[in-house]
C-alpha cells in the first residue's frame, strides 16, 4: 500500500466537494457538508483498517506508527468538526459551504503531510498548507468586524511565526548542509552554535503555532470571534499537528543530543501553565475562558515533551486524544447554549441543569476532564504526563503542574455552579440539532470510555512513540 494512501483520499474528497459545489447549484452547495462528512467517515475507517507502510522521496515522507496515530486523530477530530458545522444557521454559510469545507480539507491535508514529514522543506511547506486556510476560516464571517479583526491578528502572528521558523531553518540547513532530519542529527553531535541557534528559532516559531506562552496573543480574540464549530476544531487538530512536528524535529531530528532541549522546553512549559491558568481566572466569556484554558493545557503537553523520553512522548499523544474529546465537546455545548441564549457570557449557563439536564451533565463531564478529576480521560492524561516528568527528574515542574491544576478547577467549577446552583432565566429546554447532539454524545463517550479504560490507547501511544527513541 502506498504511503500516500490517506493523503490521496483527502485530495479526492476535495475534488468531489468542489464538483458538488460547482455543478449542483444551491442544492449542491447545501449538500457539500453531508458529502464531506460521509467522505471523512470512509477515510476514518480506512485509517483504522489500511496499513500504508514505507517511505517516499528518499525518506522525506514516511508512514510510520507515529504518522498513522496522528492521522487518525486529525481525521476523527475533523469529522466531529464537520458534523457540528452542519447545523450552523444562516443563508450566507449555506451559500459559501463549498468554500468552507474546501478550506477545512486543505488544512487537514497539510496536517497529514506534516505528520509524515522527515525533511525540513517538506515540513515547512506542509505547515503553510495547514496554516493558510485557517486564516481564511477564522474570518469566514467577513461581514462581522470582530471576525475580520481576529483573522487579521491570526494572520499577522502566523506569518511572523512562519518567518521566524524559516529563518531558523536557514541556519539549520547552512550548518548541517542537509534538510533531512537524520543528517541534522549527525551535524548536531558537536553542538555547533549556529545550528543550536537555528533550532531555537524553529522552536520559537512552533511556539506561535501551538499557542504556547508568550506566543499566545492571537488565541483569545480568534476563538471568541470565529464560528464555534471551527474553533472547536482549531483548538485541537492544528495543535496536535504542531506537537507531532515538534517530535519529529526535537526528538527524532536531534539524535543523542536530545537532552539539550530538556531545560528549555521545561521552562516554556512552566510559563505556559502559569500564564494560561492565571489569565483564565477573570474571564466572563466562556469561549475566552476556554481559550486561556487551552493555553494551559498546551503547557501540560509540553511537560511530557520536556521529559524527552518514549513514555513522555506517548503520554502527550494520549493527552492529545483526551483533549480532543473534552475540549471539542465543551466548545460545542457553548455553541448550543450561545445559539439559544444569544450570549457566550457565563450567565448564559444559569440553570442549565434544570432546563436541559443531559446537556448539563455532558458539559460537567467535559469540565471535569479538562480539570483532571478522576475518573475521566483528562485525569489520566495529566497524571501520565506528570509521571513521565517525575521519571525524568523534573520534580519542580510536577509540583507546579499539580498546584496549577487546583487553580484551574476554580474557573471550571464557576461554570458548573452556574449550571447547577444558579436559577434559570427561562424555563424552556435548549434546542439541540441532531448532528450537534451526535457530536456531543461522541465526545461524552470518548471522555468516559478513556477514563474507565485508558490502557488500549496508552499502549497504542507507546508503540507510536517508541521509534523516536
Amino acid at each position: 500500500m502506498t504511503p500516500f494512501a490517506l493523503e490521496i483520499g483527502v485530495a479526492l474528497l476535495m475534488l468531489i466537494v468542489l464538483g458538488a459545489g460547482l455543478i449542483g447549484g444551491d442544492g449542491g452547495r447545501r449538500r457539500t457538508g453531508a458529502i464531506t462528512a460521509l467522505g471523512l467517515v470512509v477515510l476514518v475507517a480506512a485509517a483504522f483498517t489500511l496499513r500504508p507502510w514505507g517511505s517516499a522521496g528518499g525518506g522525506a515522507f514516511v508512514s510510520d506508527r507515529l504518522a498513522r496515530f496522528a492521522k487518525r486523530l486529525f481525521l476523527g477530530s475533523t469529522l466531529i468538526g464537520v458534523l457540528a458545522s452542519l447545523s450552523l444557521p444562516g443563508e450566507v454559510f449555506r451559500r459559501r459551504a463549498t468554500e468552507y469545507y474546501l478550506l477545512l480539507l486543505s488544512s487537514l491535508l497539510g496536517m497529514m503531510v506534516l505528520a509524515s514529514a522527515r525533511d525540513l522543506i517538506l515540513l515547512f511547506v506542509a505547515f503553510e498548507l495547514m496554516s493558510i486556510p485557517l486564516y481564511a476560516l477564522a474570518g469566514f464571517r467577513k461581514r462581522e468586524p470582530e471576525a475580520v479583526e481576529a483573522a487579521l491578528k491570526f494572520f499577522l502572528v502566523g506569518t511572523v511565526s512562519s518567518a521566524v521558523m524559516a529563518y531558523g531553518l536557514s541556519f539549520v540547513y547552512g550548518t548541517a548542509a542537509t534538510t533531512a532530519l537524520p543528517g541534522v542529527a549527525r551535524a548536531l553531535e558537536g553542538q555547533p552554535p549556529l545550528l543550536v541557534f537555528g533550532l531555537l528559532a524553529v522552536l520559537a516559531g512552533f511556539g506561535f503555532k501551538i499557542a504556547a506562552f508568550p506566543f499566545h496573543m492571537w488565541v483569545p480574540d480568534t476563538y471568541e470571534a470565529a464560528s464555534t464549530p471551527f474553533v472547536a476544531w482549531l483548538s485541537v487538530a492544528p495543535k496536535a499537528a504542531g506537537f507531532v512536528a515538534l517530535f519529529r524535529i526535537f526528538l527524532e531530528g536531534v539524535g543523542d543530543q536530545v537532552t539539550l532541549w530538556m531545560p528549555i522546553i521545561a521552562a516554556l512549559a512552566a510559563v505556559t501553565i502559569v500564564g494560561g491558568n492565571l489569565m483564565a481566572l477573570p474571564q466572563q466569556n466562556v469561549k475566552r475562558l476556554l481559550a486561556y484554558s487551552g493555553i494551559a493545557h498546551i503547557g501540560y503537553m509540553l511537560v511530557g515533551l520536556a521529559a524527552v523520553s518514549a513514555s513522555g512522548t506517548a503520554m502527550v499523544l494520549f493527552y492529545l486524544v483526551a483533549y480532543v474529546f473534552a475540549n471539542m465537546g465543551a466548545f460545542l455545548v457553548v455553541e448550543v447554549v450561545a445559539r439559544s441564549e444569544g450570549t457566550e457570557h457565563l450567565n448564559g449557563f444559569r440553570g442549565l441543569a434544570q432546563r436541559s439536564p443531559l446537556l448539563a451533565v455532558a458539559m460537567l463531564l467535559f469540565l471535569l476532564s479538562l480539570g483532571g478529576i478522576p475518573f475521566v480521560a483528562g485525569f489520566w492524561a495529566k497524571l501520565y504526563v506528570l509521571w513521565a516528568a517525575a521519571e525524568a527528574g523534573l520534580y519542580w515542574l510536577v509540583l507546579l503542574g499539580a498546584i496549577l491544576t487546583v487553580v484551574a478547577l476554580f474557573y471550571y467549577l464557576v461554570i458548573a455552579r452556574r449550571m447547577y446552583i444558579d436559577p434559570p432565566t427561562r424555563p424552556e429546554p435548549i434546542p439541540l440539532a441532531p448532528t450537534m447532539a451526535l457530536c456531543v454524545i461522541v465526545c461524552v463517550l470518548g471522555v468516559v470510555v478513556l477514563g474507565l479504560a485508558p490502557s488500549p490507547l496508552v499502549l497504542a501511544a507507546l508503540r507510536a512513540a517508541s521509534r523516536l527513541f
